[in-house]
């Protein structure tokens, strides 16, 4: 038997926009021909098309949906992506309209998932979103939904009809899939329960789809984590461990590409990979600097750590590393700077880095504002511990994280540097107080 490659599929890209969301319009509609891309459809045509307001039974006007449909034909088109998100009864009369298969901005992203998923707990979170998308779809698309099962006899009722019996065995599905994260999340738990008994601080990478944080991180760490140039080339979370230019020890973590308008369900789903993000140390918000949509990407991202509770809005540190600089010319790149050093001094410390992941540059200083943000937390005491005081040494090796230790071989005297949290350095100074010494947080100046 011959197997043939099935045939490219032609698709027609549209982003409806209304007056008050003009702004972006062209750098959303560009986005939404990458993810239509990223699936391999071939984009015949992606245009923004104006909406005065949104019709309840189609999305689009009458006369709006017959001008996209001789587009759509002149186009010889399969597929229609609507960069908006549908209601399955307006999905559904797209589809009759047009007579072709239709896909909302949900869908797509779902359909992208789906593809880049690659470990068992990245397929069970994609699977359980899809199928959360899907039931809100069954809406009598075909009338064998009409036809009812069951029911023999004269009093035993009218019976189930087809939609109620999908629509069960969906959520069978689901309470299964849901079961099955559950276990995941006390994995998780148990996992971090256990990193917290040896106190190294967790630094998470957040940041818009497509903005180098798995380039950042295979740098930073001498990972392989797959990085390409499209949206959402990775999905599950990798940690590894770094050593910052002090030789404080972190675990940094490379988590999922944030999305504008990231569905429901897919937060909802990826809510155990999400908590990494939540329960995180730090965050380096990795930006795009080379965006000319930055702005509204960071507002993007900040509305998604805002609804997981993360973020500095929820006492949380964060420090905005600009990347792929190397892209921009002299002109922007002046401008980008002064921003940051304006934004820098007035916080005091960097809080703001122009970074390259490609060529390097700017890391260094990266590692350095990383230590220091993590100091800011933390007291670092310096110790001098006799042969007699093991008792006080064994105390900081289970409660701190040892950042320096050396052994005079003549005294067998023990000098160390430790960071620990307020609390336990607190408890430190109760339990030795002949050990109280310390030395402050430490500053840029520092190093």
């Amino acid at each position: 038997m011959i197997e043939r490659e099935a045939p490219p599929i032609r698709a027609i890209i549209i982003h409806p926009v209304t007056r008050d969301r003009l702004a972006r319009s062209e750098a959303r509609l560009e986005e939404a021909c990458g993810l239509a891309e990223a699936l391999d459809l071939i984009v015949a045509e992606g245009f923004v098309t104006p909406l005065r307001k949104i019709e309840s039974a189609r999305y689009f006007g009458s006369g709006k949906v017959e001008e996209l449909r001789e587009r759509i034909v002149a186009g010889d088109a399969t597929v229609a992506v609507v960069d908006a998100s549908l209601s399955p009864v307006q999905q559904r009369n797209l589809e009759k309209s047009w007579n072709v298969k239709v896909i909302d901005r949900t869908g797509l992203i779902l359909e992208i998932f789906g593809q880049r998923a690659r470990t068992k707990e990245g397929g069970l979170q994609v699977e359980l979103a899809r199928l959360s998308y899907e039931r809100s779809r069954l809406v009598r698309t075909w009338t064998h939904l009409e036809r009812q099962r069951g029911g023999g006899g004269v009093m035993s009722g009218p019976g189930e009809t087809q939609i109620e019996t999908d629509r069960r065995i969906i959520d069978d599905k689901m309470v299964k899939l849901r079961r099955a994260l559950d276990e995941v999340r006390r994995t998780r738990n148990l996992h971090r329960s256990k990193r917290q008994e040896v106190p190294i601080p967790v630094v998470a990478l957040v940041g818009y789809t497509n903005t180098g944080k798995s380039t950042l991180f295979n740098r930073l760490t001498g990972a392989d984590v797959l990085a390409r140039d499209m949206p959402f080339a990775t999905l599950d979370p990798t940690v590894r461990a770094l050593e910052l230019p002090r030789g404080t020890k972190v675990l940094l973590s490379d988590t999922v590409g944030f999305i504008t308008d990231l569905p429901t369900e897919l937060i909802a789903a990826f809510r155990a990979t999400l908590e990494e993000v939540r329960e995180a140390d730090l965050l380096i918000h990795v930006i795009d600097a080379s965006d000319p949509d930055r702005d509204g990407r960071i507002g993007d991202v900040e509305s998604v750590l805002d609804e997981i509770e993360a973020g500095p809005d929820h006492d949380q540190r964060m420090i905005e590393a600009w990347n792929k600089i190397d892209r921009l010319d002299d002109e922007t790149g002046d401008d980008v700077t002064l921003k940051l050093e304006i934004a820098n001094t007035k916080a005091g410390h960097p809080v703001k880095l122009a970074i390259s992941a490609i060529e390097g540059a700017g890391l260094d200083e990266l590692l350095v504002a990383i230590e220091t943000a993590l100091a800011a937390d933390s007291e670092i005491l310096l110790l001098n511990l006799a042969p007699h005081q093991a008792k006080a040494l064994a105390w900081l090796h289970q409660h701190g994280e040892v950042v320096s230790d050396t052994m005079n071989g003549e005294t067998g005297e023990t000098t160390m540097r430790v960071r620990l949290s307020p609390s336990d350095a607190g408890r430190f100074r109760s339990l030795f107080p002949e050990l109280a010494g310390f030395l402050p947080p430490l500053e840029i100046e520092d190093y």
